[in-house]
C-alpha cells in the first residue's frame, strides 16, 4: 500500500501552473485528472495524487522551505524531457539531470516551478 493518498502544493495563478505540470508531467506518464476551475487541478496515473490548488486559508501560496516533491520517471530520458520542458516553460534550474549520489542507480532532475516549489523527478533503473 502506498504511503501517501496524495501531496498539494499552493499556486498563485492556477492556469499558469496547470499548464506548467500539463507540459513536465506528461514525459513521465502523469496526466490531469481533475479540474475544478479557480480551485484546483490534479494529475495522477489512475487516481490524483499531486494537487496544484488555491490555500484553503485565503492567504497567498508560498514556498515550503525543505519540501520537495518528488515525482517517479520511467528512465533516464525522460528525467531528461522532464527538465527541458520545465525549464522551457520558465522553471528555474536547481540540478540539471545526471546521476544523484546517494544510491548507484540513482537519476534526477530538479526545478522550481513558476510558484517557487522544488520539485524533482527521479529514475532509479541502470542506464
Amino acid at each position: 500500500m502506498p504511503i501517501f493518498t496524495h501531496i498539494t502544493i499552493g499556486s498563485n495563478n492556477l492556469t499558469q501552473a496547470r499548464d506548467f505540470y500539463d507540459k513536465v508531467l506528461a514525459p513521465l506518464g502523469y496526466k490531469r485528472l481533475l479540474d475544478i476551475e479557480g480551485k484546483m487541478h490534479a494529475w495522477g496515473d489512475k487516481a490524483p495524487e499531486f494537487i496544484v490548488l488555491k490555500p484553503a486559508n485565503g492567504q497567498p501560496a508560498t514556498v515550503g522551505n525543505g519540501l520537495t516533491v518528488g515525482f517517479a520517471a520511467p528512465n533516464r530520458a525522460a528525467v531528461h524531457k522532464f527538465h527541458e520542458l520545465a525549464m522551457a516553460a520558465g522553471a528555474k534550474d536547481e540540478g540539471a539531470p545526471g546521476p544523484r549520489a546517494f544510491t548507484p542507480t540513482a537519476y534526477a532532475a530538479y526545478v522550481r516551478d513558476l510558484d517557487g516549489n522544488k520539485i524533482c523527478t527521479y529514475c532509479f533503473k541502470a542506464e
